[in-house]
């Protein structure tokens, strides 16, 4: 089931659905007489591809996603968890290139991850700090935390999940019946929180790294680029999650 969903979500990704009506399209041309099938192929991957590099539709998809939970106010989080309880920061991926920087071995969501957990870590008494991802990952994760003024006493790791259901299983075990923190970006907000509340948690959301941020439209907006493909391929990652999810009953 894992391996499945990662490969056939990706088909669905801009880049790759573009490409598949973009070739289609041109097979019927050159290698058939379906010409009109061809140019009406042709032109859906064109518009899709120059859709989902606009500023404007990627944003549109990602800001439902990203303002379901609002910026955990820690005062808040500490009247409604008063013993500290556990902060379960979510992994994002890292690399463990020898030719560069540490700090740049983890991805730049799960920096940003790391950081907003290290902080409420240190603005909330007695709490524990859970760090997810594989074996390495964490490792690299526990060092920078550490460095940022978490204590090695307080922090825990997750035993490599694959995903965030199996995240969400593994933090029930350690978590049991206290509160939890629950810290991932704010795109993948949403379908975390269901699917820790499917596992039996009561989690606070915590989120971060906002990939569309409410600001002025600026020239450049206007033009296509890779950034605003990748910003409209995590939304409809995201979607394509959530609607699996609630297709087999996860969530």
């Amino acid at each position: 089931m894992f391996l499945m969903k990662k490969i056939v979500s990706p088909f669905f990704f801009p880049v790759p659905l573009s490409l598949e009506f973009l070739l289609v399209g041109l097979f019927l041309l050159w290698f058939t007489r379906r010409q009109r099938a061809g140019k009406a192929l042709v032109t859906c991957g064109v518009m899709l591809l120059l859709g989902l590099s606009n500023p404007i539709v990627s944003d549109a998809l990602l800001r439902p996603l990203e303002h379901r939970y609002p910026p955990l106010v820690v005062a808040h989080a500490w009247a409604v968890a008063p013993d500290g309880g556990f902060i379960l920061v979510l992994g994002g991926g890292a690399n463990h290139d020898p030719d560069v920087s540490f700090t740049s071995h983890l991805a730049s969501e799960q920096m940003v991850r790391l950081i907003e957990g290290v902080r409420l870590h240190r603005e909330i008494p007695s709490s524990k700090l859970i760090l997810s991802g594989p074996y390495d990952d964490v490792k690299g994760m526990t060092i920078i935390a550490e460095a940022l003024g978490a204590r090695a006493e307080d922090i825990q790791s997750l035993s490599e999940p694959r995903d965030t259901e199996e995240e969400s299983q593994q933090a029930a075990r350690i978590v049991g019946s206290q509160q939890l923190i629950l810290v991932t970006s704010a795109w993948h907000m949403p379908r975390a929180m269901a699917l820790f509340r499917k596992a039996g948690l009561r989690p606070i959301a915590a989120p971060t790294d906002y990939l569309a941020p409410r600001r002025p439209l600026q020239l450049d907006d206007f033009f296509p680029d890779g950034y605003k493909l990748f910003k409209s391929q995590m939304a409809i990652h995201e979607y394509l999650g959530l609607a699996w999810e609630t297709l087999r009953g996860g969530i």
